[in-house]
């Protein structure tokens, strides 16, 4: 029975003073449930969805921003900062060596937190993601005792991102990858507060295990034991693609290529029948950036328009950045000699209307492979599926692939090894006929080697540092371009010299 009902049946009357009493109670409880839910939700955006600016030191330096900038990937694809740190001392026998994750052939600048292409970004709490210059920063030594020679938009012949990518799945899967573990890591190294403990221990260590484990179906292809590693400076972009983006069910298709160079975009002219990619599968550059980029994020972007205008600072950027100078001396005379060979023998593919359009496979006779992890219909699907995220571009090629680009050759000393799969250590190596070219060589050291215009790839040197690049297995055959495989070994100096010079 009700308090006023049992009021009036007793004969006593309700009082306006208990009724406001009881209001005012009311209203009081009300008052602080509000204020409970409004500080809960506070707390729950501070702690995990604000947003804070990365560092001026960063963002008002194009160069600096292109290497750390946030694209926006830590939101959904980033790593919670101090799970990040502690994995290579948790996992050491997880990575490809000794040094954590400059095992994984990163480039890392003195001085620096972390390896170029790597964000630090708080979104509620530090987390780590990767951005565009992760694969395309080049990096080389001019001899064995200098430092390293940095070049944005240079494509990053070190990079073992197949070993990283396994990394993350392996560390994952272990049954050490768990609260109290990870956390005794942590505090190995930093001091965070009560409540950061308890957000890492019961929060973000059980999301980033089930988040990365929920991933391990997608790289099912890295595990498979008839499909040989990627190698340092190669990635599988479009079976990435089919599996991140539509979500195909794995095939058997293998097709690492090279990390490509991006500097000077502005040279591609899709107006005149120019295409992307190595096998000319996109349209133009804006295509190619806003389908890498969400392959970074891993999700449909938080606001389109913030996310475009990134794109097209990115767009700007590398369109403007021109290929780098060849560091070391040139011979100038052979270099001119070379030149009238390089206009009779290179330049109707590389230096005319038919640069940057696809030469029929049949005409170029380099592997195939890479053109069968790719087809009309998966790039419908793509299309279909970047068109549901509201952001319009020309986008990929909807029709079969039948070739290869004929590639712009600015910069192309440093773009080594050479074909669209990277299966051939040096220019020099380039002008030998398939069956003279190295069966064997290492990929990923950075001491250049000027003489063969390329990296020092042999077993002793290299070796210790780089990937064993077999040309027989999936993926690696060094067939096909075979111009000017024929001209005496003189000339075959001299064009190299001259392509030196571009």
């Amino acid at each position: 029975m009700q308090p006023a009902f049992r009021a009036r049946a007793s004969g006593r009357p309700v009082g306006p003073d208990r009724m406001g009493n009881l209001g005012r109670s009311l209203l009081a409880a009300l008052v602080v449930l509000l204020v409970l839910g409004a500080g809960g939700a506070i707390f729950t955006w501070y702690k995990f969805f604000r947003e804070e600016p990365q560092p001026e030191w960063i963002t008002s330096d194009p160069d600096l921003r292109f290497k750390y900038g946030s694209i926006g990937a830590e939101r959904d694809a980033g790593i919670p900062y101090w799970i990040f740190y502690v994995l290579p001392r948790m996992f050491p026998e997880k990575l490809p060596g000794p040094g954590g994750y400059a095992s994984l052939g990163v480039v890392w600048e003195e001085g620096q937190e972390l390896p170029v292409g790597f964000s630090k970004k708080v979104v509620g709490f530090p987390r780590v993601a990767n951005n565009c210059a992760a694969c395309h920063t080049a990096s080389y030594r001019t001899s064995a005792d200098s430092a390293p020679v940095l070049v944005p938009t240079g494509p990053n012949h070190t990079l073992n991102l197949w070993a990283f990518f396994r990394f993350l799945i392996d560390c994952a899967k272990d049954p050490r990858f768990n609260a109290d573990n990870l956390m005794g890591e942590i505090r190995l190294v930093t001091d965070l507060s009560f409540i950061d403990s308890v957000i890492y221990r019961f929060l973000l260590i059980p999301i980033t295990k089930k988040t990365l484990l929920e991933r391990e179906e997608q790289f099912a292809w890295l595990y498979r034991k008839d499909f040989p590693p990627w190698g340092r400076g190669r990635d599988d972009a479009m079976n990435l693609t089919k599996y991140f983006m539509i979500r195909w069910p794995m095939d058997d298709s293998l097709g690492p290529t090279d990390m490509p160079s991006l500097w000077n975009l502005k040279k591609y002219r899709p107006e005149q029948g120019m295409r992307m990619n190595f096998a000319g599968d996109s349209h133009d550059p804006y295509s190619v950036i806003i389908d890498s980029a969400l392959g970074l994020l891993g999700a449909a972007p938080k606001d389109n328009d913030e996310f475009l205008a990134q794109v097209r600072w990115l767009q700007d950027y590398v369109s403007n950045k021109p290929a780098p100078k060849y560091p070391f001396p040139i011979d100038a005379v052979k270099a001119e000699r070379g030149k009238v060979l390089f206009d009779g023998n290179c330049a109707a593919c590389h230096a005319s209307s038919r640069t940057g359009t696809v030469v029929p496979l049949a005409e170029v006779g380099t592997s195939r492979d890479r053109l069968d992890t790719w087809n009309e219909k998966a790039a419908i699907e793509a299309n279909r599926a970047v068109a549901e995220m509201s952001i319009e571009r020309p986008g990929l090629v909807e029709e079969p692939l039948r070739g290869y680009i004929a590639a712009f050759l600015d910069g192309i000393w440093l773009r080594a090894p050479y074909l669209h799969n990277g299966s051939v250590p040096t220019l020099r190596d380039l002008l030998e006929p398939p069956s003279q070219r190295p069966a064997v060589f290492w990929r990923g050291y950075d001491l250049y080697d000027p003489q063969h215009v390329g990296f020092v790839n042999s077993e002793a040197e290299a070796g210790r540092f780089g990937t064993r690049h077999e040309v027989s297995a999936k993926g690696g055959g060094n067939q096909g371009h075979t111009f000017g495989t024929s001209l005496p070994a003189e000339d075959k100096d001299a064009l190299v010299e001259y392509l030196k010079t571009l």
